[in-house]
């Protein structure tokens, strides 16, 4: 029965936000219907928001159920001792019209004890950039709780924190307690541990369309906010077919590859592989089948799947735990 696993494709979880527009749809080709889809989750475990199977055999399935099938089959030997049947990691594009809030995510040990959940580092990989866009990465100078505090209550917030000019290719990597936020005019592909907790702190004064402004967690995350100063940009240089680092952490690693041409993957079963596609499209040659897949893919590759091949030319963020 092992050998039925094979490349899968999910449904698009799309979510509407007050700061999500239509370029999902543009850019990613995927299937809104709102002017204001902020979020494509791509493959999910977050409770009321699992992933179903929209490919082969499986289809219709979901994610978690794929796992309790084959857990060491699809999660890999290593990620099966470190987690059980969870999978760990959450994926997602995000369409930015508007900023989001400035917001920060807790540590696993406070995310456990105050919400029974892990805590959220994530990396940021930059699609799209209009011209001008920024994103806010953590402090200018190292801060206070105090100095935090007395800005925070007369809305001078902005003025502590550091806004960095974007363009296509960046990459950022957020350690937990880093507030951030995405700048209006950008597109990004996420990855990030499985989790939902964030704490907002800040949200421009917005309203919804109700005119209710939306919550924010100043005391939840004072106990949570690193108040140094952070450098979340990750400098890489590019080699067509070769896997370059972008993030090495103890909750994923993700790579990227510039295909052009072929390129030959062999790994061990150690841990699944997620490709998302942010650029061209590829085929995937795997026991004498051939997959397609074009910008705004993701594809998961169970552990037990070990060799394939790569042809066309595209980028890809290739990603493991």
């Amino acid at each position: 029965m092992q050998m039925n696993l094979y490349p899968f494709q999910f449904e698009p979880i799309l979510k509407e936000r007050i700061w999500g527009g239509t370029k999902l749809k543009n850019y990613l080709n995927k299937p809104i219907t709102s002017e204001i889809t902020g979020e494509s989750w791509e493959l999910s475990t977050v409770p009321s928001d699992v992933s179903v199977v929209k490919n082969g055999l499986f289809k219709g399935k979901n994610l978690n159920e794929l796992i309790d099938l084959y857990p060491e089959e699809m999660l890999g030997k290593s990620v099966f001792a470190r987690f059980g049947k969870q999978f760990p990691l959450l994926f997602k594009y995000l369409d930015a019209r508007e900023d989001l809030s400035i917001q920060l995510h807790p540590n696993d040990e406070l995310a456990k004890a105050r919400h029974n959940s892990f805590g959220k580092t994530e990396m940021w990989y930059v699609m799209q950039a209009d011209e001008n866009a920024r994103l806010i990465v953590g402090f200018k100078e190292d801060s206070s709780r105090e100095e935090y505090l007395h800005h925070i209550e007369n809305k001078k917030l902005i003025s502590l924190l550091n806004e960095v000019p974007v363009k296509k290719g960046d990459v950022f990597f957020l350690e937990t307690g880093t507030i951030h936020a995405i700048g209006a005019g950008i597109v990004i592909a996420e990855i990030q541990q499985t989790s939902d907790v964030t704490y907002r702190i800040y949200d421009w004064d917005r309203v919804d369309a109700n005119g209710n402004e939306r919550e924010l967690h100043t005391e939840l995350a004072l106990d949570a906010i690193n108040y140094k100063t952070t450098f979340a940009k990750k400098e890489y240089k590019s080699t067509e077919n070769k896997s370059i680092s972008l993030v090495d952490c103890p909750f994923f690693k993700t790579n990227i590859i510039p295909l052009n041409g072929e390129l030959l993957i062999e790994k061990n079963d150690d841990s699944f592989m997620v490709f998302m596609c942010t650029e061209g499209s590829f085929e995937l040659f795997l026991n004498d089948e051939k997959y397609t897949y074009q910008t705004g893919d993701t594809i998961l590759l169970p552990a037990i799947l070990s060799t394939f091949v790569l042809k066309g030319t595209a980028t890809l963020l290739e990603v493991t735990v």
